[in-house]
């Protein structure tokens, strides 16, 4: 009796996979093209400040740490822009625009103050793009297929953070371990990826019964988002504590040696599981409580902690890392899918900001704890106490008794 019902499910998946708006799928190639550049970066940029550098990784932490809580902050305010003017492609593409040219000064960088200046600006074009993307989302895709719309756009998205390792892998073996010629190849896929979202990517036509008031930019339109956003926003600053930068798993990934030009193999571990299983996490959404899927979630994450704490060598890591990738796509999606779900239609944008900017902040205290934790008593101490928060989490969300079975609650 239960495999019709598998059937049909999977059926339904196939099915609302290929009925997505031609938009989602711009954005998830357009991500794609500009993780490519992203991840090629920086998946030798940690090796590149404390090798060619000289930098700590204190250092690497805050640099990690402010370059992200900046294009958190960035969020509040494009998410909000893109409610008032009603052009959230706009701002998509400037930010998308802003980060490509930023690219180049990776491989031009002749000290930290250049790598911090690059990864700053860099940040911001990914704050500016972030919120009026993601709401954009929700605004071209039908309710009931959010979750998979979500899941596919991160499946592309880990795609690129595949290849750009894969680039980067190659550009060392061609160039030497050359790192400055290698971040060269970055980019060419950025300038790909505006250009692609340019052509493809719709501006939504709004309800003239909506747009006919303009949203006021003021903190005071936060008091009309309902409790159930506030707690999924407490429930992504949670688990963005949980989980501090990756630019700590490539330097693990040299912790336990690997060699410089291999290096990037740890990403692309990683991004392979994020990309293979976040489509399929997307639309289990659609169907399954949220909170058992952040559940088996966080249950990856603190075994990909502890894995990679106790590694001695290269194929134990990269298990963690594997797993660090399911953690990854089972969440990442999802929380996007609630943001949405929770959010008047009005001020989805701001939602967005908002949520990334709580996010942001914890994932610079993240950071920095771990770069503290690194220094003073060793790589095996930073991931364990991502594991013993990421238990927390998991406990007090065990813990947790929802007074409705919707399935937009956490």
């Amino acid at each position: 009796m239960s495999r019709p019902n598998e059937s049909r499910k999977s059926f339904l998946s196939a099915t609302t996979l290929r009925a997505l708006p031609t938009g989602i799928w711009a954005m998830g190639l357009g991500s794609l093209f500009m993780d490519t550049s992203s991840e090629l970066i920086h998946s030798l940029l940690p090796v590149f400040l404390a090798t060619s550098l000289g930098a700590s990784m204190v250092t690497i932490g805050v640099i990690e740490g402010v370059a992200e809580a900046t294009a958190a902050i960035t969020k509040v305010f494009s998410g909000a822009l893109s409610d008032f003017l009603r052009k959230r492609k706009l701002l998509m593409i400037l930010g998308y625009g802003l980060a490509a040219l930023t690219k180049p000064i990776f491989p031009l960088a002749s000290s930290i103050g250049w790598v911090f200046g690059a990864r700053f600006v860099d940040r911001i074009g990914k704050g500016i793009r972030g919120a009026p993307r993601d709401a954009l989302v929700a605004d071209i895709t039908p309710p009931e297929m959010r979750g998979a719309a979500y899941g596919l756009r991160q499946a592309l998205d880990s795609v690129g953070a595949f290849l750009g390792p894969v680039l980067a892998i190659a550009s060392m073996m061609l160039l030497a371990d050359n790192i400055r010629g290698a971040m060269w190849v970055a980019v060419l896929p950025a300038f790909i990826a505006v250009a692609l979202l340019a052509v493809y990517v719709p501006e939504p036509e709004h309800d003239s019964s909506r747009t006919s008031t303009r949203v006021h930019l003021t903190m005071a339109d936060a008091k009309r988002l309902p409790l159930r956003y506030w707690l999924v926003v407490l429930l992504g600053a949670v688990f963005t504590l949980a989980r501090f930068s990756e630019a700590f798993l490539v330097l693990r990934a040299r912790d336990v040696g690997l060699s410089l030009g291999y290096v990037p193999l740890v990403m692309i571990v990683m991004n392979v599981f994020y990309a293979v299983f976040a489509y399929p996490a997307g639309a289990a959404a659609d169907r399954y409580r949220p909170r058992t899927l952040l559940l088996v979630g966080l249950l990856f994450l603190i075994a990909a902690d502890v894995i990679s704490a106790v590694a001695l060598t290269p194929l134990v890591f990269m298990c963690g890392a594997a797993l660090w990738g399911l953690h990854l796509a089972l969440t990442q999606g999802l929380l996007s899918k609630l943001v949405a779900d929770t959010s008047p239609l009005e001020f989805r944008g701001t939602a967005f900001g908002v949520f990334n900017l709580i996010s942001g902040i914890a994932l610079l205290l993240a950071s920095i704890i771990a770069g503290e934790l690194w220094n003073a008593y060793g790589a095996a101490a930073t991931f364990l106490a991502g594991a013993v928060f990421a238990a927390v989490a998991a406990a007090g969300l065990a813990g947790y008794r929802t007074t409705s079975t919707s399935s937009q609650n956490p």
